[in-house]
Formats: C-alpha cells, structure tokens, sequence
C-alpha cells in the first residue's frame, strides 16, 4: 500500500469530519493508484464510481491541503473529470 494514498486518505477523512459524501467518487493519483470517497468517508480502492477524478499527486495534494482550489485545478487542465460533474461540484464544495 502506498504512503501516498494512505496519507491521502487520512487527509480527506480529516477534511470531510466524518460527514462523507452523497456518491461515489474515485480520485486516481497518478501512478500511485486510487481511492474512493462514499458515504462511509475515504478509503483505498479502485471501484466504478459516479465521477472519477484524475490528475498527478502533487495537484491533488495541493487540492487536500487547501492550496489549490479543485475547480480552478479543472479549468487549468491539472484535474480531469470523468462521470457525474454534479457529484463533482459537490464534492469540490465538501473539500474547498
């Protein structure tokens, strides 16, 4: 299992404080892998989801840490979005 992931699932659990989220969203980071945010919160996985979410580690890290606002990461090209853009606005207002 990647540090990566692990940090990034810890991070997105701290962020979301235990509310999760109305969907299924994948976020794939690069080559370390993926993760999923659902009811339950974050955690480690490769599922279908209703709106996949990609872009290298250092843009979602910036995205997690609140450096990076994730709509402007969308309009600048550094974050693509594949499915649901709804499940997408919303999840960009649960993080932001």
């Amino acid at each position: 299992m990647s540090e990566t992931l692990t940090a990034a699932v810890t991070a997105l659990n701290e962020k979301l404080a235990g509310e999760g989220f109305d969907g299924t969203a994948k976020f794939v980071l690069g080559d370390e892998g993926s993760l999923m945010i659902d009811s339950d919160g974050a955690r480690i996985g490769d599922d279908d989801a209703d709106v996949t979410l990609s872009a290298d580690v250092d843009t979602f890290q910036q995205i997690f840490e609140g450096e990076t606002n994730p709509t402007n990461a969308f309009m600048s090209g550094k974050l693509t979005v594949d499915g649901d853009m709804g499940a997408a606005m919303r999840l960009a207002s649960l993080l932001g």
